[in-house]
């Protein structure tokens, strides 16, 4: 994994704005109705390739394929393993559920209800290995003519899979966290063998205390954070910590957050986690008081701190002194080769869900690369 060693590097959480046409062609295959696989997977190809040059064009330093090819960040596993074909059930979101009028006004009529979220019914093992194979060829074959500092690629962890589609066959919450983590072996591996720097994506390890045990204690939620990192851990064991991240958040929404657990409560068991990289959200009115967590933390040596400088659900375009500034609390806390700039979180974890208009989107990407740089004659 690439340091800060001459100057802040910069990167984002994943997810991108996907074309217009590429979202339509992503929902007839989820809803059953497409009729040309072979123009979905040319597109995905040729979306790629845009999405990889668009993020070198804007000073991005780590890039990735953009996540084009998926319909969502989690659900996407659901096509890729065998046992996922029950219903589907409601998710509730306790932040939201405070506030009904604004929850309808921020779901109402968007893809995200198009998106399908089968329960598991069956023994889960990974099948469709073919679909992997083409998302690391893809983004393989977009990186030809283009020199970024390091590439990524992202998974679904363990923990976030089982937030999204609920266990109707494990016995136990541990049993069915203990088998995704068998079979996603097989994704994570692939990635880091392909030499790419794997990002697992947990929500869980945050979003999951106000979704997933909304009505458990602390105690009981951090010790169920405690069986998601072991899973993890358990998952991850044959890739190096420096060959992955780790990406936490508490929910890509706008929406009041004020039932978010404090990072301080959770912070001692995401560290345990192996990935030496943590991405997480601190641009964000309910999170960016959070660097101060860090004064009372020692950062474990070998780990490296991917702050969001950038709230990824609004558009405004912060000003490159504010994310300047953000960055230089990090570095003056944790050492400015342990900080690189990034997201909060994606700008589009689902599918045509684009809280923040594209064009904006490059703008923020452009407005972080030119912060980086005065961050850097501040700190070098």
């Amino acid at each position: 994994m690439q340091r800060s060693t001459e100057r802040i590097l910069t990167t984002h959480t994943g997810s991108l704005p996907r074309p217009d046409d590429l979202v339509a062609l992503l929902y007839a295959k989820e809803e059953g109705e497409l009729q040309d696989y072979a123009a979905l997977a040319t597109r995905v190809r040729t979306a790629t390739a845009e999405i990889v040059r668009q993020q070198c064009d804007c000073g991005v330093d780590v890039i990735n394929d953009g996540e084009v090819g998926k319909v969502g960040y989690s659900t996407y596993v659901k096509d890729r393993l065998t046992g996922f074909e029950g219903e589907a059930s409601p998710l509730a979101i306790a932040d939201l559920a405070d506030f009904p009028e604004y929850s309808q006004r921020l779901f109402q009529s968007t893809p995200i209800e198009r998106m399908l979220r089968p329960a598991c019914t069956g023994p889960i093992r990974y099948k469709d290995a073919a679909a992997l194979r083409q998302d690391i060829e893809n983004l393989q074959a977009a990186l030809d003519g283009v020199h970024p500092e390091e590439t990524f690629m992202s998974a679904a962890s363990p923990g976030v899979i089982s937030l999204f589609l609920k266990n109707d066959h494990y016995p136990s919450h541990e049993a069915y966290l203990t088998a995704l983590a068998e079979a996603m072996q097989e994704e994570y591996q692939a990635i880091h063998q392909a030499g790419f720097l794997l990002q697992v994506d947990c929500p869980d390890l945050a979003m999951g205390r106000h979704i997933q045990f909304a009505d458990a204690s602390l105690a009981e939620f951090r010790k169920n954070a405690e069986l998601h990192v072991e899973a993890l851990n358990h998952a991850l064991a044959a890739i190096p910590p420096e060959r992955m991240r780790l990406h936490l958040c508490w929910g890509n929404y706008e929406g009041p957050h004020h039932r978010d657990v404090p990072l301080q409560d959770i912070i001692d068991i995401i560290l345990k986690a192996r990935p030496a990289a943590l991405s997480f959200e601190a641009a964000n009115p309910r999170h960016e008081h959070e660097w101060q967590v860090f004064q009372q933390f020692t950062l474990p040596a070998g780990k490296v701190l991917i702050p969001g400088v950038l709230d990824s659900t609004t558009n405004y375009i912060e000003h490159p002194e504010l994310i300047a500034e953000r960055i230089c609390r990090f570095a003056q806390v944790v050492g400015r080769e342990n900080v690189i700039a990034g997201t909060d979180c994606g700008f589009s974890t689902f599918a045509g869900f684009t809280t923040v208009e594209p064009k904006i989107t490059w703008a923020k990407f452009r407005a972080m690369a030119e912060g980086a740089r005065l961050a850097s004659q501040q700190l070098w």
